[in-house]
């Protein structure tokens, strides 16, 4: 009977490791003779289980099998359900090319565009994909798509998740952190190469430009070591640096004449700059039509002209650039001439309101989509700069009238902007006095750094 028993229980484990042969059994090299090790290798996430093995030092006899079933047979199941194993593609999206066009590379099924084109909600931001973004496609070993996730920006996402037959669709955001920064600079040659290499960004630069633009001619006004100081946002994303976001405060000390800045965020959001005490920044007209030029000839009435070797006045002022620089609009207005005018070549004429106008001539090209006729905001491009008409090299003629009667545009005196509403200076005082602190601690830090050398 005791035999018999043996017999059995001996039987009953084979026939489990028998049942275990499609997952494969295994018998590692340098087992000992008369010794069984079994390894179950399991297509799961979790690790399988291994059968006890007896100890090296002692083959196994039929008297020493015991009767109770393992624990780990008991506590730990040996079949673990198997899950899909994904592949990941990552897409970037061609011009021209439709989700449509990219399902049939990916050789994946339409019935599922349709099905996540026709989600009911956020769905179709996947019919609007734009080139030089990413799709990523998570596909199954049967090229069954499970997820597809559109990368709008860096921050942007709207993702499309198999359930059953349909498509869940979310749209997430990841956040941008901002943390305050300081610079300063000293001007050398030029606002560009020396915020350059004092680490400003393009964007940084471009800033400083269109703030302090009404106020100062940079193609002119600026002079070796005028100074400027700037508090502005550093952004990160997912604690790596991508960027620089607004400047908060700043000031731009040109020729011992001190301008200082401060952004201010209204009510309805709207964020303009305007000095400590209120006053606006933007002037109803900017100083300059053209970025970082240098003027070639001044305002002269009694001007000797290049091309015709004679007296004829100058009125205006001449901005040398590349071709194809952009030209801008330096005030609101409407365009009542844009065309070909004799030796100007190429012209757009702004009227602004009743009593101003503004003239650029010589341009190479038009802006596209504008005509006589067009209304223009400050700063839009109107065209680019060229040597049309009787023109010796590429440069802008700009003029500046003053009820028909021209003036000098680098000395007529601009009109102000609005300032900040009586209804709003609380606000404004508590918004941008720490943004003045700010700017005096890194005024004050820089000097210190300076007498410390």
């Amino acid at each position: 009977m005791k035999n018999k028993l043996y017999k059995s229980l001996f039987l009953g484990i084979s026939s489990a490791i028998v049942a275990t042969a499609s997952y494969a059994l295994i018998s590692p090299k340098n087992i000992e003779p008369n010794t069984v090790t079994t390894i179950l290798l399991l297509p799961a996430i979790k690790s399988a289980p291994t059968l006890a093995t007896p100890p090296k030092s002692a083959a196994p006899s039929i008297n020493s099998i015991s009767t109770s079933p393992s624990p780990a047979l008991i506590d730990t199941p040996i079949f673990t359900a198997m899950e899909p194993k994904l592949k990941t593609v990552v897409y970037k999206i061609k011009k021209g090319e439709s989700l449509s066009s990219i399902f049939s590379t990916l050789k994946l099924k339409q019935v599922d565009l349709y099905n996540i084109a026709h989600s009911k909600e956020n769905g179709k931001q996947f019919t609007s994909i734009l080139p030089n973004k990413e799709l990523i496609a998570h596909i199954d070993s049967n090229n069954k798509l499970q997820q597809l996730v559109y990368k709008k920006s860096l921050t942007n996402s709207v993702i499309a998740t198999r359930s059953k037959n349909s498509f869940d669709i979310e749209v997430t955001s990841t956040p941008i952190e901002k943390k305050i920064a300081t610079a300063q600079t000293t001007i050398t040659s030029s606002l560009f190469i020396d915020g350059k290499e004092a680490g400003f960004s393009d964007k940084l630069i471009m800033q400083l430009a269109n703030i302090f633009g009404w106020d100062i001619d940079f193609a002119l006004s600026l002079r070796k070591n005028d100074q400027i100081t700037v508090v502005y946002e550093k952004l990160y994303f997912k604690d790596k640096e991508i960027g620089t976001g607004n400047i908060l405060s700043a000031e731009f000390v040109n020729q011992e004449t001190p301008f200082t800045a401060v952004r201010f965020e209204d009510d309805q959001g709207n964020a303009r700059y305007f000095t400590p005490s209120g006053k606006s920044m933007r002037k109803a007209f900017l100083r300059t039509p053209v970025d970082f030029a240098r003027i070639s000839s001044h305002f002269n009435l009694k001007r000797k002209h290049p091309v015709l070797n004679k007296i004829r006045a100058h009125k205006g002022v001449d901005y040398a650039a590349k071709t194809g620089t952009a030209v801008k609009s330096t005030s609101d207005g409407k365009i009542i001439f844009r065309g070909n005018k004799g030796g100007y070549g190429r012209v757009v004429i702004v009227q602004h309101g009743q009593k101003y106008s503004t003239l650029y001539a010589h341009l190479s090209k038009f802006k596209k989509g504008q005509k006589t006729g067009s209304t223009i905001k400050q700063g839009q491009v109107i065209g680019y700069v060229g040597k049309s008409g009787l023109a010796t090299g590429s440069h802008l003629h700009y003029e500046f009238l003053v009820n028909g009667k021209h003036r000098n545009p680098l000395t007529v005196k601009l009109p102000l902007s609005q300032p900040v509403k009586k209804s709003l200076l609380a606000k404004f005082k508590e918004q941008t006095q720490p943004l003045v602190a700010q700017l005096d601690k890194a005024k004050a830090m820089t000097l210190l750094a300076q007498n410390k050398q």
